[in-house]
């Protein structure tokens, strides 16, 4: 399915403010609400958009520290990269997880309340993963822009 203009308008605004009604996203679109729902399920049809979320602020959560690890497993194999991945998943304060390329194997953002719940995590969590010969964790001192809009 090509995007035409009005197609790339509603993901734009939609990526901005999710939560908005169909009758504010099509005056915001300029077209009717009805033909702004049909491309909205189309679009969510053809998996342009995948679902819909609240985005929390960390901050308030009590996640103040993210920190990015790179992980260098002991082997290549498909079942060392699958239990891997499969353990990794479970763990709830790593929020992305990477397959690399380059020196290490994965890169993964994990947030923590502050250094001590980190060292918490990485011992309890991260070291006990199977596979791993390899860590580092670098510590982000500051974000300086994060977003989950796409260019379109």
């Amino acid at each position: 399915m090509d995007l035409d203009s009005i197609d790339r308008r509603i993901l734009e605004t939609l990526q901005k403010q999710g939560r908005m009604s169909n009758a504010d996203l099509s005056e915001r679109v300029n077209l009717s609400a009805s033909a702004c729902h049909r491309r909205v399920q189309r679009l969510e049809e053809e998996g342009f958009i995948s679902g819909y979320v609240a985005l929390l602020n960390p901050r308030k959560m009590g996640r103040h520290t993210t920190v990015f690890v790179e992980i260098t497993l002991s082997g290549q194999a498909d079942e060392v990269l699958d239990a891997f991945e499969k353990a990794v998943a479970r763990v709830p304060e790593v929020l992305e997880c990477h397959l690399m390329s380059g020196s290490a194997d994965y890169l993964l953002k994990v947030m923590a309340m502050d250094t001590e719940d980190f060292a918490r995590i990485h011992r309890k969590s991260l070291a006990t993963l199977p596979g791993v010969a390899q860590m580092q964790s670098s510590f982000a001192l500051r974000t300086v822009r994060q977003t989950t809009a796409l260019p379109v």
